[in-house]
């Protein structure tokens, strides 16, 4: 049978199972690599096949970059109006609520701010500089922060939160909490947790809105299910509680989220959450060859808490055995993997084939060495995003002012910049002369001035401010376009001259310049999309809602990254470095004193190993040192092995030993010197 003309079924009896089913609940465990993308992307096929409206439809997941794999395969499979089904995060999702529903939510023009993590951080900093005492600790934002989130997504309000015993930090947080929240709705801006979060409380507060989206979603679909928080599970519930055509696909064996929120209780009662749930396992693997599922097997079986019974059965040959490599040092260890990549290079596998994968950042310094050395191109994940550049930053904060006079937080951020004579006891000034009219920062820097106390200069710097932004507003309202209105931006604040004279080199302002080329470019490519204050306040929204994962193909280069960063990604070679303990686990699962930081599960950290032993496709190298230096340890310092290792069934391991230097092939030695070589000559 197929979905569309050219489009076949290919699959096996369990994956069959879950995309035929009908009505009601239905939980599938997708076991690594056991397809389950196919799984759900031909099951909304399928529904759309038997009448479904597309329309009807809402699946979620995590990533952007899953959501347009997932909707561009069913575009394929049953055709283009296959485009109505709402595919995308939970967190687009909970936008998309927000702007339909904002009459509901007191907003009756529709127009709010998203504030991106950088927005959230700047907030807390501010109120950090009123806290008594604050101001002279170099507080972690991010710490508080995410305590924050963690109490906003288990619908703890401000005035009920009470840190844990010794927490230093929820104390403080206690503090910040409720002006955080007070500061937010100032500004009329939502952050992440709120685009769940506020989409949960509505729908929980108002009957005829959840009637509403529950009538309109008759199906609805989640994806990783097992990266799921309080607040998600919550609104899974509440969109399916009317009619419990809910399908989750997830692998509790790869919950490994739980410090930012996830529970991998709510993948482990489904059943009790949606009653009649069916059940189908997807443990057939066509990622890995045999003997890399039998490792993974080994680990993840001998977990202590409670999992869904289920096991990887290969359907590819058994492979090579898997490398267990103890290394003399880290040095030793890192200089292995480089070696031992530039030999598999040697004999015709790809840059892109390679993965190192590491439990902390800290750990990529000896391995990027090692790469650097033996000449492979490589990309360390982690690095600053696209939109997360300052020159592209910048410029979206004078668009999000143009565009919302509400939005301080993007105001702040360029009212002195470029310099414009503009500094902070200037901007204390008309920050409180618009608190006390109770009016947006705009206002005040409009009518500047006027303000007792602010000095000519800083005036006339707001003067050419407001001109700036006043003529971008008023083109937005003509919906002219969005490329040449930035442009306007750029050109009316000089912002190439100010790149060009703070870069510190030519190099690094032609990389930032061409940054900013780049996004200009995006604009005018979308320019048919984006005009009007609505379409372009709608598109930088979703640009905050981005991630890392998002990124596009970086190209023929090895991927160095954390266990958490290698979810979701597949790789011909493997290296697992730092099996150590300490390291995998990690020091901090270890210490549940920390008072810096969450507890965390012991099992999480068996589940992460579980994950970087399943990117692995047909080599995998687990790899660990005899000793090693911790920041600001002793050198040299004996290290224990991963307790881990000791569920690694031995039949499948072959174990070599390396010290110091380790030579790699003739080829990468002479290939090495003549690099060297011509590198004198051209010097």
């Amino acid at each position: 049978m197929r979905y569309a003309p050219g489009v076949p079924m290919a699959l096996n009896p369990e994956q069959q199972q879950a995309v035929e089913h009908g009505p009601g609940p239905m939980l599938v465990l997708a076991g690594a690599g056991s397809g389950k993308t196919t799984v759900i992307t031909q099951r909304i096929a399928r529904l759309i096949e038997r009448g479904t409206p597309p329309r009807a439809i809402l699946a979620m997941t995590f990533t952007n970059k899953a959501a347009n794999e997932m909707l561009e395969r069913i575009v394929r499979l049953a055709g283009h109006r296959a485009a109505e089904a709402t595919i995308g995060t939970f967190h687009a999702f909970g936008l998309k609520f927000l702007r339909i529903e904002s009459k509901a939510l007191g907003i009756p023009d529709g127009r709010f701010a998203i504030f991106d993590q950088a927005d959230q951080a700047g907030v807390v900093r501010e109120i950090l500089r009123t806290v008594r005492g604050a101001a002279d600790r170099r507080y972690d934002v991010w710490a508080i922060l995410a305590r924050i989130s963690k109490a906003r997504n288990e619908f703890v309000v401000p005035d009920a939160y009470e840190p844990r015993l010794g927490d230093e930090y929820g104390e403080v947080t206690k503090i910040v909490y409720p002006r955080y929240m007070k500061a937010l709705r100032a500004f009329r801006a939502f952050d992440f947790d709120d685009l769940v979060c506020e989409t949960v409380t509505l729908l929980e507060s108002r009957d005829d809105v959840r009637e509403r989206w529950q009538e309109r979603y008759r199906y609805v679909l989640v994806d990783e299910y097992q990266d799921t928080n309080h607040a998600q599970l919550r609104l899974v519930r509440l969109l399916g509680g009317g009619h419990s055509n809910v399908c989750v696909v997830g692998d509790d064996d790869q919950a490994i989220y739980g410090w930012r929120g996830a529970d991998v209780a709510n993948i482990l009662e489904f059943d009790q959450h949606f009653a009649g749930t069916r059940v189908v396992k997807l443990e057939r693997n066509y990622r890995s060859c045999r003997a890399v599922l039998e490792v993974a097997n080994g680990v993840i079986q001998a977990s202590e808490g409670k999992r869904h019974d289920k096991r990887l059965v290969a359907t590819r040959p058994d492979g090579q055995k898997v490398q267990m490599v103890v290394g003399e040092n880290g040095e030793a260890e890192a200089q292995f993997i480089g070696n031992e990549s530039r030999r598999l290079l040697d004999e015709g596998l790809k840059p892109r084939d390679i993965a190192v994968l590491f439990r902390s950042a800290t750990q990529a310094e000896a391995i990027e060495t090692a790469f650097k050395g033996q000449q492979i191109p490589y990309r360390l994940v982690g690095g600053t995003q696209f939109y997360e550049k300052k020159e592209v930053k910048d410029l979206i904060a004078y668009l999000r002012a143009a565009l919302n006079p509400r939005d301080d937080i993007s105001l702040r951020r360029i009212i002195n910049y470029p310099a414009r004579g503009i500094g902070d006891v200037a901007v204390e000034r008309l920050a409180q002369h618009a608190l006390a009219n109770s009016k947006p920062l705009s206002w005040a820097v409009e009518r500047a001035p006027t303000i007792p106390g602010l000095s000519p200069h800083a005036a006339n710097g707001c003067k050419a401010l407001h001109a700036v932004i006043e003529i971008a507003s008023r083109r937005f309202a003509a919906s002219e376009s969005p490329c040449s209105i930035a442009k306007g931006i750029v050109s009316g604040v000089r912002l190439e001259t100010d790149i060009a004279a703070g870069s510190g080199s030519n190099a690094v302002a032609a990389r930032r310049k061409g940054n900013l080329d780049a996004f200009l470019a995006m604009l005018e490519r979308n320019d048919d999309k984006l005009r009007g204050v609505d379409a372009l306040g709608g598109f930088l929204q979703m640009m905050t809602l981005q991630s890392e994962t998002d990124s596009d193909d970086p190209g023929n280069v090895a991927t160095l990254t954390t266990i958490h960063g290698s979810k979701g990604l597949e790789f011909d070679t493997v290296f697992v470095a730092g099996l150590e303990e300490g390291l995998l686990p990690h020091a901090r699962t270890l210490d549940a004193k920390a008072s810096d930081v969450e507890p965390q599960d012991l099992g999480e950290e068996r589940r992460l190993f579980y994950v970087a032993v399943t990117r692995a496709m047909n080599r995998l190298y687990l790899c660990r040192a005899r000793t090693r230096q911790a920041r600001g340890g002793p050198k040299g310092a004996a290290r224990t092995p991963s307790r881990f290792l000791a569920d690694v069934p031995p039949e499948w391991i072959e174990s070599r030993a390396v010290t110091g230097f380790q030579p790699a092939s003739m080829k990468s030695m002479l290939d090495g010197l003549a690099g060297v070589l011509a590198a004198i000559e051209k010097a």
